[in-house]
């Protein structure tokens, strides 16, 4: 059970800043968790592997990616669903906010493919939830909207997060089950 909390993202905005890394921190964690999802090993050199670059140095222990690390596996293995995904505060503007998930889902599809190779395990529901997140990765964000396009990215938020448990069910939990019973 996790109980991990992300940081925020103003700390995991400043470490990435820090590291002169070109991603947002919602880009970050997309690539991390897609890495992690994809049965990407949790290694000291997480972030060259991640960012696909062997320049890139470990992350100390305790600094605001290491403690994004940390709480994305921990969430990820929680079987209580505690997934988050890491994104703009509710008072950034619609645009800010539905920008972020896009590249959030970015991130996610390049390491998810960096992690898992040429021919992932995916069941056909895992399949159709890599798809969609291709398409939200494509996605344009709105400057501004209304209420009912609130509800929309709030449903679209909810859809990510759970595609990528999914995913990470296809790709790390069932080979995982499986092997206990060999």
């Amino acid at each position: 059970m996790s109980d991990v909390a992300l940081p925020s993202w103003s700390s995991v905005h400043d470490a990435i800043a820090a590291q002169r890394l070109g991603v947002s921190p919602a880009e970050m964690h997309g690539s991390l968790t897609g890495w992690f999802a994809g049965g990407g090993a949790d290694s000291p050199d997480w972030l060259a592997r991640v960012m696909a670059d062997d320049a890139l140095p470990q992350i100390a222990e305790g600094t605001p990616l290491d403690a994004l690390r940390v709480a994305s596996t921990g969430q990820l293995d929680d079987r209580g669903f505690a997934f988050e995904l890491l994104l703009p505060e509710a008072d950034a503007t619609l645009g800010e906010r539905s920008g972020a998930l896009f590249d959030w889902c970015r991130g996610f599809l390049g390491a998810f493919g960096l992690a898992v190779g040429e021919n992932p395990p995916l069941s056909e529901e895992g399949s159709e939830a890599l798809a969609d997140l291709a398409k939200l990765a494509a996605a344009t964000p709105q400057d501004d909207g209304d209420e009912d396009d609130e509800e929309a990215l709030a449903e679209i938020e909810e859809f990510v997060r759970v595609a990528v448990l999914l995913l990470h069910g296809d790709c790390v939990l069932a080979p995982r089950h499986r092997q206990q019973f060999n």
